[in-house]
Order: C-alpha cells, then sequence, then structure tokens
C-alpha cells in the first residue's frame, strides 16, 4: 500500500464519514469509494460497515488502521530528523495546550512565529492541563503547554507566572467585595487551580463564602462577574488589559502574589527538531522583549 492510502485510511478511521473525508482530501464520495473499495479488495477483509449515520470500524479494520497509523507515525518521525540533520525550519510543529492559553496567548505567538518561519505548519490541540502528559507520551505532539505542578520528568521549561485576582463589577476593596451578600462564582476543575484558591481563600479570609455560583469554564466566571451576578478569582491572562472589573491582587503571607505557573513539556529529542527550536528562541525573544503576559 502507498502512504496516500494510509492516509486514506487515517482520515476515515478519524471522520467516520465519506462525506467529510472526501472534502478533506479534495476528492469526489464516488471517488473515495472506489479507493476504499480497491483498498480491502488487496488485503480481502472488509475495514468498514457502511450505515445511514455513517461509517463503523470492523476488527479487521481496526487492525489495518492501527498498522496504518504506525507507518504514517514512523515516516513524520524520519521526516523530522532528516530536516533537523537539514538545519532546516520547515516541516509540522505540534503542540497541545490548555484552553486559556490556547485562546488567549498563543494566537499572539503563533502570528509572529508564522510571518518568521512561513514554511512551518502548525497543529494545535488544547484542552484540560491534565491530558497535556498524556499526548506527548503518545506521540500526538511535540510540545504541551501546561498551567500548574505537574510531576513530568522529561524536558520542563518554565514559561510565565500568572498573577490569580478577585475581581468585581462594583466593589473595589477586598472587604466589601466579601461583605457582600451576591454569590462567589468558582471554577470548579479537578485540578490543583480550584484546590490552591480555596486554601488561600480559608488562610486569608477565615471562613468559606456563604454562596457559591459553581460553573465549569474559567470564560464562564468572567462573563457571570461581568454581568455583576457575584465575584471571582480571575487568572491575570483572562482578565486581560482592557476590563470593566475591578482587580485586586491576592498577596500571600511571604509577600508574593498568588499566582498559577505555565510551563512548556516535551521530550529532549523534541526539542532537538528545527521548528521547534525555532518556537523556543521565539518565545525566548519575546519574552526579553516585552515579557510574555504583554505580548497581547
Amino acid at each position: 500500500m502507498s502512504i496516500t492510502e494510509f492516509r486514506i485510511l487515517d482520515m476515515l478511521a478519524e471522520e467516520l464519514n465519506m462525506r467529510k473525508t472526501a472534502e478533506r482530501l479534495y476528492i469526489s464520495q464516488p471517488a473515495l469509494s472506489q479507493r476504499l473499495q480497491s483498498i480491502e479488495a488487496r488485503w480481502e477483509k472488509q475495514l468498514f460497515i457502511r450505515t445511514r449515520k455513517g461509517l463503523l470500524l470492523t476488527p479487521q479494520g481496526e487492525k489495518i488502521i492501527g498498522f496504518a497509523r504506525s507507518v504514517l507515525e514512523e515516516e513524520e518521525q524520519v521526516l523530522d530528523e532528516l530536516l533537523a540533520m537539514e538545519g532546516v525550519v520547515q516541516g509540522t510543529l505540534k503542540i497541545y495546550s490548555g484552553t486559556i492559553v490556547a485562546q488567549r496567548w498563543l494566537p499572539h505567538v503563533f502570528k509572529e512565529f508564522i510571518a518568521q518561519y512561513p514554511h512551518v505548519n502548525i497543529e494545535l490541540d488544547s484542552g484540560g492541563s491534565r491530558r497535556s502528559q498524556q499526548a506527548i507520551a503518545d506521540g500526538e505532539v511535540h510540545l504541551a503547554i501546561t498551567r500548574g505542578e505537574s510531576d513530568w520528568t522529561g524536558e520542563k521549561r518554565f514559561l510565565f507566572a500568572d498573577n490569580l485576582c478577585l475581581v468585581d463589577k462594583y466593589n473595589t476593596t477586598t472587604a466589601e467585595t466579601l461583605a457582600s451578600d451576591r454569590p462567589f462564582i468558582r471554577f470548579k476543575t479537578d485540578s490543583d487551580y480550584d484546590q490552591g484558591i480555596m486554601d488561600y481563600w480559608q488562610q486569608h479570609f477565615h471562613r468559606l463564602p456563604s454562596k457559591t455560583l459553581v460553573v465549569d469554564q474559567l470564560e464562564t466566571c468572567k462573563q457571570m462577574a461581568l454581568s455583576g451576578i457575584g465575584y471571582t478569582i480571575l487568572p491575570e491572562l483572562i482578565i486581560g488589559k482592557n476590563t470593566q472589573l475591578n482587580v485586586m491582587p491576592l498577596v500571600q503571607e511571604d509577600g508574593e502574589r498568588l499566582h498559577r505557573n505555565t510551563w512548556l513539556l516535551g521530550y529532549k529529542k523534541s526539542f532537538q527538531l528545527p521548528q521547534v527550536q525555532a518556537f523556543v528562541q521565539l518565545i525566548e525573544r519575546l519574552d526579553k522583549e516585552k515579557g510574555l503576559l504583554q505580548i497581547f
């Protein structure tokens, strides 16, 4: 089988839909159907079951798709290594990032990166920070940007510290805000973010809020606070520079601001790739020129 046929199988398994796969490949559905029939005839196995709702993988299909993907991953690794040997900054840069960093910070970095390295393709996957290490370990990405502390044992580079602040639309002091009868809008997450805030709250405010409104997105916290429903604690990254919220810093006993660290994770081998080195060097330059939290 050719690499092209492996890519067809990979996309079909990802989409499980003939129309969507044909659109991604820029070919007609009949042409795609013919290619699939040819592949199945070569293997003498049915790889997909056609249904009204889409495609279903057969057990034989799962086995062959796994083989196809391993070949594609090996091809990409060899290409990356060849480019590294030549010192050419091109290829694909694959990054996994937490949602907030992906939405608020990375667009400004990518804008600079694309302008400087137009031959590099970028693939960004985003979600919760907890999945970042698994994405690297599974070989899905070269780098992961994660917030909070982690037990990653590979290469780990500090990016920036993001201060956390109490924010309220109406009140300008912490005392006034805490005395409000409006609820504390709490970002409930399974990470150390929520635990760190509640630990700080008990140590410095000496009691839990009398009312809470629990949400599952930081952006929802911000919008709820902007509406005046209640008050919340947000990282500066999501508050932004021009805000209608009153921002009150949270200071710890040692005088430092309550903050959350952001890290760049990867394997040593990944950091040796030209496109990864170029990305890291760009970040270092932006940090020296503007500060990584001042680039947007």
